[in-house]
């Protein structure tokens, strides 16, 4: 197989890595594709016309990150059960990747229980695109886990050392996550500095940490809530080129824009993005 490959990277070629290979190619492939499909349905909205889009005859839209879920299910339980070597192994890849980018291609729809694909909230699919990409190209270049590399320094002298290390490493990743610093917190599996710092700082305001550990000191929670301020711009920038990736938002929901407001800033919520 490697012979249809020549231009690649000989290292990605190798047997550990080649699965991983078509997986990541699967995951781009298929979330391309999805964003192409839905702006061509989009742009069919005005005349009535719902192109790319499946729809029943009693009027029940699809989505597919139905089918996401039901060919990684598929795709998953095969490859455990029949642990097939090349080419399966590389089809089953490709095929996992194709239903993991149509899942979280609407990964918003499923956090917030919502049709929130065109709205500002729809943006954090392209968030988790972006980390699920992110993730498997780290995975790619050869990088471990910081923890386990550690092991391998220490497993000689004790396992519990082993056992603490990747404790406290999954520990500052865990925290990064909660608050509400997904990109530091996957980074940090690989390069455990930035997991450290983005655990240490504070949380974002609409964070569960946030929620849970700032509502009774409002002096963090203000701190929070202004720094969230000073990354406005940054965020602005980010969400160009979210825009310019997954297509700019141009619906809003009513109920939901009335729920920030009810919340405001001073809770944590975000304000809603003027945008959409």
């Amino acid at each position: 197989m490697t012979t249809y490959f020549a231009t690649v990277p000989g290292h990605l070629l190798v047997e550990p890595k080649r699965a991983l290979v078509f997986l990541l190619l699967g995951f781009i492939l298929c979330f391309v594709a999805a964003r192409l499909i839905t702006r061509r349905a989009r742009a069919g909205e005005h005349d009535g016309r719902r192109s790319g889009s499946i729809v029943t005859p009693g009027g029940l839209h699809v989505h597919h990150s139905v089918f996401g879920i039901i060919g990684m299910i598929v795709f998953g339980i095969l490859e455990f059960a029949m642990q097939p070597g090349s080419p399966l192994l590389e089809f089953l890849a490709f095929a996992f990747g194709a239903g993991a980018a149509l899942t979280l291609d609407e990964f918003a729809l499923i956090l917030h229980l919502e049709d929130v694909y065109w709205t500002g909230e729809g943006r954090q699919s392209i968030d988790a695109i972006i980390l699920g990409g992110t993730f498997m190209t780290l995975l790619l270049t050869g990088l471990l886990p910081t923890s386990i590399l550690e092991v391998g320094d220490f497993i000689t002298l004790s396992r519990w050392t082993a056992f603490a290390l990747i404790l406290s490493a999954a520990a500052f990743v865990i925290v990064s996550y909660l608050k509400g610093k997904p990109f530091m917190g996957t980074i940090g599996i690989f390069v455990l500095p930035l997991a450290v710092i983005g655990a240490l700082r504070l949380a974002r305001p609409g964070s569960p940490w946030a929620h849970f550990r700032y509502r009774n000191v409002p002096t963090k929670l203000e701190r929070a809530c202004q720094r969230e301020e000073d990354l406005a711009r940054w965020q602005a920038r980010k969400y160009a080129v979210w825009d310019l990736i997954g297509g700019k938002p141009h619906l809003h929901l009513p109920h939901r824009e009335g729920r920030k407001r009810a919340g405001g800033a001073g809770r944590g919520g975000r304000s809603p993005d003027p945008k959409v």
